[in-house]
């Protein structure tokens, strides 16, 4: 029998905030794209989901194609996020939109100046807050080219020792 590595599409939505996850994940539902939503609460858990550790360690190799990311979390925030991505040889291509509230300038230049992808104010307004996912998700995940999958992001450390993974497979 033929196989086939199956490659899942992941978006990374990082919110603390409840109503704000529901609404985000709404807005993705109404293009099918919620189903390849991975969550994290904070920052810290975030740093967890891709550096596959804690709860997340046994989650399938692979970066996300896209990171949304909220700023003023707990434990973690956004931007330290957003930095540990860009410095990390690995996780660096991801694409990051920052998701936020925060319209204040200096929290845009100090995402910017960090090599945000792009930079989305949360509207008030619920229809607009709901159009502003539709159109994100369709681009990030649709739309947009996401970087190819080199290899070295899925190979990592666990226990001191080298892993490498374990190819997901379908039968046709």
């Amino acid at each position: 029998m033929d196989t086939e590595i199956r490659n899942i599409k992941k978006i990374l939505l990082v919110e603390d905030d409840s109503r704000d996850l529901e609404l985000t994940l709404a807005g993705l539902e109404e293009n099918h794209l919620a189903n390849k939503v991975a969550v994290a609460r904070d920052g810290a858990e975030a740093l967890d989901y891709l550096y596959r550790r804690g709860k997340f360690k046994t989650r399938p190799v692979g970066n996300p194609i896209l990171v949304l990311l909220d700023n003023k979390m707990p434990k973690v925030s956004g931007l330290e996020v957003l930095k540990a991505i860009k410095a990390d040889e690995n996780l660096k291509i991801i694409p990051v939109v920052a998701l936020t509230s925060s319209r204040e300038t200096p929290d845009l230049i100090e995402f910017y100046k960090h090599g945000v992808n792009a930079y989305v104010v949360k509207p008030v307004d619920f229809s607009e807050f709901m159009k502003e996912v539709k159109q994100l998700g369709v681009f990030w995940a649709a739309i947009n080219e996401p970087p190819p999958h080199t290899g070295k992001e899925e190979i990592g450390v666990q226990n001191g020792h080298v892993t490498f993974p374990e190819k997901e497979r379908v039968k046709n």
